[in-house]
């Protein structure tokens, strides 16, 4: 309520006080409940204000410029909704994808098998959409034994524009390294689902295992990564929707940072 609405209500409410202490008789119209409609034009600005903030807020976290958040701000829930369930998150994650590939196109390999793409998996190779669009696309805190029976059902649907670019680093001679913070007794499930989302051949799927549950994300990920580099391979290539995905030792020669609003995973 601003100023002059709050100035109107404490008015009214004086005169209804001083009306049954002195027995005044008041218009019953004056007493009536108070109603502060706003114009078209004055909420179509408050919308705008909404937007632009949540704009920023998105920003800000796509570019790690804000510390470890749990959920999004209330007043961008339906911003966050309509943005993953709009075109443009779906245009964000093509461009990501078609500059992922220009780039791994313009490698020469050395043939020697030893050229390896690292990429993760949840919200960068399939799609936890359904989940969080029943937990108001990240206004819930994140609850681990909902998600771990979502996990299970086996369900989530790929990424087209992820997909599109995991068969073209196929395709060119990559060694491809799977790198997620699902634990080791997802595996089984998570080869079923990645299977029946049209991911058919890696080399490598490392989990967490029982050594790692209490390693940060980037300390586990990165780590994983420095054993790679130390058998020889080459990490041309690293494609994830976190920057613990990406940040850390042994990093990538580049790094492709996917779209995520709905959740941040403290590196």
């Amino acid at each position: 309520m601003n100023f002059l609405g709050s100035a109107m209500f404490l008015c009214l409410f004086s005169m209804a006080f001083s009306q049954e202490s002195m027995n005044v008789d008041l218009d019953p119209d004056l007493l009536r409940p108070l109603i502060i409609e706003f114009s078209e034009s004055r909420l179509k600005n408050m919308s705008d204000d909404i937007d632009i903030h949540c704009t920023s807020w998105r920003v800000a976290i796509e570019a790690n410029n804000l510390g470890p958040w749990t959920t999004i701000p209330d007043e961008c829930a339906d911003y966050v909704k309509d943005y993953m369930l709009g075109r443009s998150y779906n245009v964000d994650l093509e461009k990501v994808s078609k500059e992922s590939g220009i780039y791994a196109k313009s490698l020469e390999l050395r043939g020697d098998g030893m050229d390896a793409w690292v990429f993760d998996i949840d919200e960068t190779l399939i799609s936890n959409l359904p989940y969080y669009s029943d937990h108001g696309y990240g206004l819930e805190v994140f609850n681990n034994e909902q998600f771990d029976k979502w996990i299970l059902e086996g369900v989530a649907p790929a990424i087209k524009p992820s997909l599109k670019l995991y068969e073209e680093i196929l395709r060119l001679g990559f060694k491809i390294i799977l790198l997620t913070g699902r634990h080791e007794d997802k595996r089984n499930i998570t080869v079923t689902n990645l299977a029946h989302a049209g991911y058919q051949k890696w080399d490598r799927l490392i989990l967490r295992g029982e050594h790692d549950r209490e390693k940060s994300a980037t300390a586990f990920k990165s780590g994983k990564r420095k054993e790679i580099t130390e058998e020889g391979f080459r990490i041309l290539g690293n494609y994830g929707d976190q920057w613990s995905d990406l940040i850390g030792i042994a990093a990538a020669s580049r790094s492709f940072k996917l779209s995520n609003p709905m959740y941040h995973i403290p590196a």
